[in-house]
């Protein structure tokens, strides 16, 4: 039987601190303590050629069972759909009416931080209800 083995999401995107602390925000993750020695990340930062500052940006789970959120400079824009995205599970346990209001709470304050709203997908009789956003880059993501 194969171990279960920690892992991390990586984000590629243009501008990764900004993208990271939406993150933050999303998911109550935090960016962790700066290397030792380093007062913090602007340090660090500060520290390599011209050519890497601001090309990578991390953010935890403060409790430590979430994955590492990586987030890493790419000179391409994002073209096409997603094929792989976070679901952020905020109406777990609800249904109907309940659940959407519930979605669309969420993703009102998440549209104030800089997310877009794309659609409500409806209960239909196999799924619960959804919504799908993007975030600050136009990543996809639902809150489910």
């Amino acid at each position: 039987m194969a171990s279960v083995r920690e892992f991390q999401v990586t984000f590629d995107c243009a501008e990764p601190e900004r993208v990271a602390r939406f993150w933050c925000e999303v998911l109550g993750y935090v960016v962790p303590p700066p290397p030792e020695g380093l007062a913090d990340w602007g340090e660090f930062d500060r520290a390599l050629p011209p050519e890497r500052q601001g090309s990578a940006f991390a953010c935890v789970d403060p409790s430590g069972v979430g994955p590492r959120l990586f987030f890493q400079r790419v000179p391409e824009g994002k073209v096409v759909k997603n094929r792989l995205h976070l679901d952020v599970r905020v109406g777990t346990g609800l249904a109907g009416d309940e659940r959407v209001a519930v979605l669309e709470a969420e993703g009102a304050r998440l549209v104030a931080l800089g997310a877009t709203r794309v659609r409500l997908l409806n209960a239909d009789g196999y799924d619960e209800s959804c919504l799908v956003m993007q975030d600050v880059e136009g990543n996809e993501f639902c809150l489910d």
